[in-house]
């Protein structure tokens, strides 16, 4: 920790600039983490975590075109890369330079929904998503209408430096021209949608996600503060990603036993491992579905889902499963297990 973090806390606490001194203070955990402190980061995240600076900003009831999204608290492993992007992110909304509106990009599952609801905690801003069905008419002239007053709702929200506004898949309404029948209607949305983003208060942050950015024109990408590409995954990253998960999932129902490294092995398993969505997906219905009398069935049930129940004790092996591992996953015994490889071999 440097003189400028105590710096930016006083000077941020002066200007009674909330989300500059949440970051600079979550920065000051990060530290702290990184350091071995862990009880102080802890510490130091549960102080801000347990602020209530809650401000409503609208009536939910009023508005046709926003969502009120729960961030939640759950957790959220990312790589290296795409993590220090996020945290660039945080510091760059903290200090603020107009700097507000950002591109999520990558393939679905990749994490890029929840690390929105993940900055909306860490910043204590409350989260708006845009609900797209309100938005869309198919009536000529209405889309472009329905822009309009949903960005002149964006910005009179009460307190603009305590919002995020999420266009969760934004191609949906900007970019989907291959499936409209009407393509200038389209064009003219994309156009709306540009004009008004320019006019956004600058105090709000604007966070749009898409799986289809390819499809992006230069004019959309211009508006962009900045982007973050959330496919940048290797295979060491999704097999820690399953792991966090599987911890988790075990911390709350509490019926199952632990076994990371049969479990790592079982993941390996799969090609390719699929995304944090569809993982987490895998992991937690094996968990639910486990049996309570049997601490390891979860691991059972995971084989069996990834292998689509096909046993192949020689392919188990040749992954270097031992023995007592084959036994759990395939539920054949020992004894049995080691008869049949032994005339696999002969």
């Amino acid at each position: 920790m440097k003189k400028k973090n105590i710096l930016n806390l006083i000077k941020y606490y002066s200007e009674d600039n909330d989300a500059g001194f949440r970051s600079e203070a979550y920065e000051i955990a990060q530290y702290f983490d990184s350091i071995g402190d862990f009880q102080l980061a802890e510490y130091v995240m549960a102080l801000m975590s347990n602020a209530n600076t809650f401000i409503p900003q609208i009536n939910a009831n009023e508005s046709c075109f926003f969502e009120r999204v729960s961030v939640g608290n759950d957790p959220l492993p990312l790589p290296t890369l795409i993590e220090q992007d996020v945290l660039g992110l945080i510091n760059a909304i903290g200090r603020n330079l107009g700097i507000n509106k950002f591109l999520f990009q990558g393939a679905p599952g990749t994490g890029k929904t929840e690390s929105v609801k993940q900055i909306a905690r860490i910043l204590d801003r409350e989260l708006y998503m845009v609900d797209f069905s309100s938005v869309i008419d198919s009536k000529l002239g209405q889309t472009q209408k329905n822009i309009v007053a949903l960005f002149k709702e964006v910005n009179g929200f009460t307190h603009p430096g305590k919002v995020i506004i999420l266009f969760d898949e934004i191609d949906a309404i900007a970019l989907d021209r291959t499936n409209s029948n009407d393509l200038r209607e389209m064009g003219r949305a994309t156009s709306t949608i540009l004009k008004e983003m320019d006019r956004i208060d600058d105090r709000i942050v604007f966070i749009a996600t898409t799986n289809l950015f390819k499809y992006f024109d230069k004019a959309m990408i211009r508006r962009f503060d900045s982007i973050i590409d959330f496919s940048r995954y290797c295979k060491e990253d999704l097999l820690e990603v399953a792991e966090v998960l599987l911890n988790d999932f075990l911390n709350k129902f509490k019926c199952a036993g632990r076994n990371v490294r049969l479990f790592r092995k079982i993941i390996n398993l799969m090609d390719p491992i699929p995304y944090p969505g569809d993982l987490k997906n895998i992991i937690r219905t094996a968990i639910a579905f486990c049996e309570p009398s049997d601490d390891f069935s979860y691991l059972r049930r995971l084989y069996n889902a990834i292998t689509e129940n096909k046993v192949c004790l020689k392919t188990l092996q040749e992954n270097n499963f031992t023995v007592r591992e084959i036994e759990i996953v395939t539920g054949v015994s020992k004894s049995q297990v080691s008869r049949d490889l032994r005339g696999q071999v002969k």
